[in-house]
């Protein structure tokens, strides 16, 4: 089992910056592939971003590209989310999610780990 705690969530305004943490611990080898999902309320939920082992090896939904950025410290089992240039669209809870490797890592349903998610409000 892995366990994943996530911090850094809180109200933001407008054009502000977040950095999100999830730090994973239990069973951290077999991690291939974390990601991060957001739920707003009454919608549903949605990937944003995701990173294999490699540093370089990452992907966003369209609505972040260029204004988050995941990263991973592998030595310490833990995940990243720089959010920058928030907007109140982005307000939604915020969770992280691993897996082991393999495709199709923009699909909630493909990770079995989760965080218990973490809160990111954006004023106006």
């Amino acid at each position: 089992q892995v366990q994943m705690v996530e911090s850094g969530g809180g109200l933001v305004q407008a054009g502000g910056s977040l950095r999100l943490s999830c730090e994973a611990s239990g069973r951290t080898f077999s991690i291939g592939h974390m990601a991060w999902f957001r739920q707003a309320p009454g919608k549903e939920r949605e990937f944003v971003a995701t990173i294999g082992l490699s540093q370089g090896n990452t992907d966003y939904t369209d609505s972040v590209k260029g204004r988050f950025l995941i990263s991973r410290d592998n030595a310490k089992d833990t995940l990243y989310l720089q959010l920058n240039s928030l907007t109140p669209e982005d307000t939604a809870a915020y969770s992280c999610a691993a897996r082991g490797p393999g495709s199709d890592y923009r699909t909630a349903s493909t990770y079995y780990y989760w965080g218990q998610g973490t809160q990111v409000t954006v004023s106006s």
